[in-house]
Parts: structure tokens; sequence; C-alpha cells
């Protein structure tokens, strides 16, 4: 596949290096790594600041909406994947202005759990946090599950309402309930034409025949909930209508937004099409269109697709949306310029630790200070479990193309890069450390590692549980079978808190489970292996039922979940080991 890159590694970074340099004027780094971005009159006094953040490769989604009258600062991920929560903490200190912060994005696991931890850092230091999620994509599970829907691009919509609001100089309640009354009152639908193909991976994340369609899809490259053959323009736009007043009122006398979305690759006039026959109808149903956005707004990399977005419209949220909004990405009305933005400005000096010569927030680099497991040694015998994951981490990355293939089918193809990224850091970190490190120190160095090399919901999900089974060992202590067993139980319970799982849930669960019951048996590694395997095998068979998995629904019957033979491919390489 033909890139304008340079290379997949450097892709992110290279982006962001020009957009700061092209919009100098409204864009500023907070962070040495310009992972998170800030608008440039941030922070202000008495303002409340806006935080989302997501991964890259959907603009202008998220950092397209850091501006005047949309957000105050963004964290951003590489290619698909969440940003770290030291970036996500970095960049709510740049733009606290002692009024609080709402974190306003997408219902994605990876960015749920990251931005959870950076909340509690945040409320840690005295400042309050609420949190809005964006869950309007209805394919990606029934009403009565809306919770689990991922966010879409109907969340420009609340982005451009809570942005309004908060320039207005509103409290964070006011602020975080009008966001969340704009978030309940939108859903979206999409369908694709062509796969997404990922910088780093360089192959299409799904296959689609002559003339078929994906029905439903979301913006990380992934299926929809199923395929059916092309429509015509208006077939479509009748579909997606069709399906959105399922849970919209969209009967006379009815006031709406309305965003049709183009996910990348799609010609801007195929757009007007759609809107064309959105209107028609709408106004057929006497239904009226307070507001309208037409364009690429959320993308997936060059995903040829559309979406509609319809936004149930009162009388304050239909103000606010017409509110003026400035951003590099984004223009409305006449936005003060960034010298107008007088006292509590870009050179207030409010939040002084916001990091705003570049360098790193305090305290927001992972592994920092007390407790980050530096290396504490142990009665001084070498530490198997240091050399065995070293070892074992390379056997791993092998497994890194088939993850990717499995995750392109249930989820959005970043496991690869995710376990391959995760590996290389473990053994780095590891290699570093004392070889009479106790087991605590490997295994909280370890799971530090693994979470921020590429952070994503696996990462954050299984570095995050790594950490906290750390603490199942004594100090100074190397692993025995009983620890073993007792961090096994604590990984798999840790994992289920964050991630909200039950077994039978077809997740890594399913097969971390009876792992731990084999080895509390006594069961050797050879017999280890040979339960996760079945586990695997057993799991295939059922319905996804969390994560982006679950987005496929029956379709992902008879398709092995990519997190639970992740486990089964580690526990593989860790038997083969030495020693």
């Amino acid at each position: 596949m033909r890139k304008i890159i340079n290379t997949p590694e450097g892709f992110v970074d290279e982006v962001l290096d020009g957009i700061l340099l092209a919009h100098p004027d409204q864009l500023r780094a907070a962070t040495q790594d310009r992972r998170a971005l800030v608008r440039s009159d941030a922070p202000k006094a008495g303002r409340v600041g806006i935080v989302t953040g997501g991964g890259s490769g959907h603009l202008p989604f998220f950092l397209g909406y850091v501006g005047r009258g949309l957000c105050s600062a963004v964290a951003v991920g590489n290619v698909f994947s969440s940003p770290s929560a030291a970036q996500i903490h970095a960049a709510s200190r740049a733009v606290n202005g002692g009024a609080g912060l709402l974190y306003l994005y997408g219902n994605y696991g990876g960015d749920v759990y990251n931005f959870d931890i950076a909340a509690e850092l945040c409320r840690a230091e005295g400042v309050e946090v609420r949190t809005v999620l964006g869950a309007d994509d209805i394919q990606s599970a029934p009403a009565d599950r809306a919770a689990e829907r991922r966010g879409v691009a109907g969340l420009v919509l609340v982005y451009k309402v809570a942005g309004a609001i908060a320039d207005r100089g509103a409290s964070l309640a006011e602020v975080a309930g009008v966001a969340q009354r704009a978030a309940d009152a939108t859903r979206t639908m999409g369908v694709g034409l062509s796969p997404t193909i990922l910088p780093a991976a360089g192959e299409a994340t799904f296959q689609l025949d002559e003339g078929e369609m994906e029905i439903g899809v979301g913006i990380h490259g992934e299926r929809g909930s199923h395929r059916g053959a092309l429509e015509t323009a208006d077939e479509i736009t009748d579909r997606f209508i069709a399906e959105l007043e399922q849970e919209l009122d969209l009967t006379a006398g009815r006031r709406v937004a309305v965003l049709v979305n183009g996910l990348g690759a799609t010609p801007l006039e195929e757009l007007y099409v759609i809107y064309r026959r959105v209107h028609q109808e709408l106004t057929q149903r006497g239904v009226e269109i307070g507001y309208r956005l037409v364009g690429e707004y959320v993308t997936s990399l060059e995903m040829a697709g559309a979406s509609l977005s319809i936004m149930q419209l009162d009388e304050q949220l239909e103000e606010l949306l017409h509110d003026p909004a400035g951003s590099p990405f984004f223009q409305q009305g006449s936005a003060p310029l960034p010298g107008d933005a007088g006292p509590g400005g870009a050179d207030s000096g409010v939040g002084g630790d916001a990091a705003a010569d570049g360098s790193e927030a305090a305290g927001s680099s992972p592994g920092s200070g007390a407790g980050s497991g530096a290396g504490r040694v142990s009665d001084g015998s070498p530490s198997r479990l240091r050399a065995q994951l070293i070892e074992a981490m390379t056997r791993l990355r092998d497994s890194a193309d088939e993850l990717r293939e499995l995750d392109a089918v249930l989820g959005d193809g970043d496991l690869g890069i995710t376990i391959s990224a995760g590996a290389d850091a473990v053994a780095a970190t590891l290699a570093e450390l004392p070889e009479d490190s106790d087991a605590r120190s490997v295994l909280t160095r370890a799971g530090l590692a693994f979470s921020s090399a590429n952070p994503s919901t696996f990462a954050a999900l299984v570095g995050g549980g790594t950490i906290a089974a750390a603490e199942a060992v004594a100090a100074g202590e190397h692993l025995n079978r009983d620890s073993t067993v007792a961090v096994v139980e604590e990984l798999g319970a840790r994992i289920a808190e964050r991630g909200g799982a039950q077994p039978g849930d077809k997740t890594l669960l399913d097969v971390l489970i009876p792992v731990q019951l084999a080895l509390a048996a006594g069961a050797d590694a050879d017999a280890v292996r040979e339960v996760a395997d079945r586990a695997v095998a057993e799991s295939a068979e059922w319905q996804s039922r969390r994560g982006r998995a679950a987005w496929q629904q029956e379709r992902s019957i008879g398709q092995r979940d990519p997190g639970a033979v992740a486990i089964l491919r580690f526990i593989e390489a860790l038997a083969s080991t030495d020693g």
C-alpha cells in the first residue's frame, strides 16, 4: 500500500510537528514529546478546562477540536491507540485554570482506563474532574446496552456545545451537565466502502468484495456489524434514518442538528448527495434542521464511507451550537484571536506548573516516585523471573503478525503493534534491572513498560493488572508456586475490575482463570499450556460480549479472541524459556 510517510514509527510525531509548525498561533505543546497539545490561550483563570484525547488516524477528530469555543487540550496516542495516563495528566495540568476539568472523549476501553488514572492524579492534586463519554454509534451495541457503544462522529457536536458554554464562563457542573445532555441526545450510524491501512502494518484491516459494503462501521478500521450489497446514496441514507429514528423522535415539530461525515476517502460531492436526501426526508416528516455540518469531521485514515449523526435539539443546545468557535480545523463565526485572550490568557501564569516551556509536567512520567519498582534487590540470588521474561518477550514478539490479523477481524488491528512494542519495552526495561531484583520489582517495571509502550486497551488492562498483581509478592522475594498462583489470580481480578468483563464474556479472562486454577492444582508448564490452548479453542465458539469484539455481535462467533490468543502465546513463550 502506497502512503506518503517516512517511517511508520515516526508517523504520528511528524504529523504533530507539522501541525504545530503550521499553526503556532493557535496550538502549543505542553510536553517535550508533543503528545499533549493545548489551545494558545490556555490556561485561563476561572474557565473550565475541557480535555479530550484518543488515537491518531482520525483527523480532524480529537486534536482538531482544540481551540476557542471548543476543547482546551488533547492527549494524542499512536494510530488507533489511547494516549497514556501521563500524557492526559500533562494536558490536564496545562489547562487547569482553577475551575475544574471536564474529560470529554469517546467510549473506548483504553481511553477510559487511562483517562480514569489521569483523573485520579488530578484529584490527588485538588483538581475537580468530571467525565462525559461519547457513545453515539447505534450499531455497536443494542439500546439495552447503550453504555457499551463506541463514540464516533456525533462527539463533534458535543464538543461544540461543551466548548461554547465553557467559554461563556459556566461552572464545571453546568458544563458537564450540558455536555451529558448533548451526548444523550445524539445518535450516529455509518457504512464503509473500503478498509483502513494501518501505517505500521501496511495491510487492510478487512477485505470487501466488489459490490459490497460494511454496515455499522466504526472509526478504527474495524468491520461493521454486518455486510451487505452496495446500495445507492438514497438507499444508504434511508437506511441511516430508518435506524436512527428507532431511538430519536423525528416527528413533525422537532428540531435537530445534522452532521454528514466522510470517513477519509469519500468525495465531498458524495456527502452532499447524502445530505440532500437527509434534508428531503426530514423536511417531509416536518422535522426542522437547526444546525448542519457536511464534510470530513471524524475520519479513519483512508477509509471510504460516510456516517450520519443527528442530535435532538432544545433551545439551549441549538443556541450553543451556533456560538463562534475556531481551531486550525474548524471555523465558525468570529471567535476572538489569540491576542485577545485578556486576563488569564496565554501569558497569565495561571497553573504555572503546566509545563508551558515544553518540559514534562511534574509527576506525569510513568514509574516516577515511590513504589515504581526501581530495582529492589532480593537476597542476592539471581531472578529467574527476570531472565525468563526477557527471553519470553523475544519469543512473544514473533506473534505480532498473527495477533494483528486476529484483531483486524474482531477489533481495530493494533494488537500486533501493542504486543511488539510492549515486548520490546519490557525486555529493555528488565535488562536494566539488577540480576537479583525481587519479583515485585520485576513485575512492577514490566507492567509499567508494557502499559506505556503502546497504551491501547489491552496494554492498559494487562500492564495495570500486572502492576497491581506485583503486590501479591512480598518485597525482597522471588516467585514460587504459591506466589505465582496469587499473582495470576490478582491479575485476573484487577483486569475484571477495570474492564468490567466476567467469565464467559469471551475475553482474556476466559484463559487466565483456567490457567490460575490449573496452577493452583499443581499443573506443570506443559499442562498449563494445554489448559490455555483448550480455553482459547472453546471460547472461540462463543459470542463476544465485551470490548470492540462485542460490536461485531453474531459475527464474533467462531473467531478466536485476540486478547485470549495473546495470553496463550505468552504462556507458550514463557514455557519455552530455559529454567
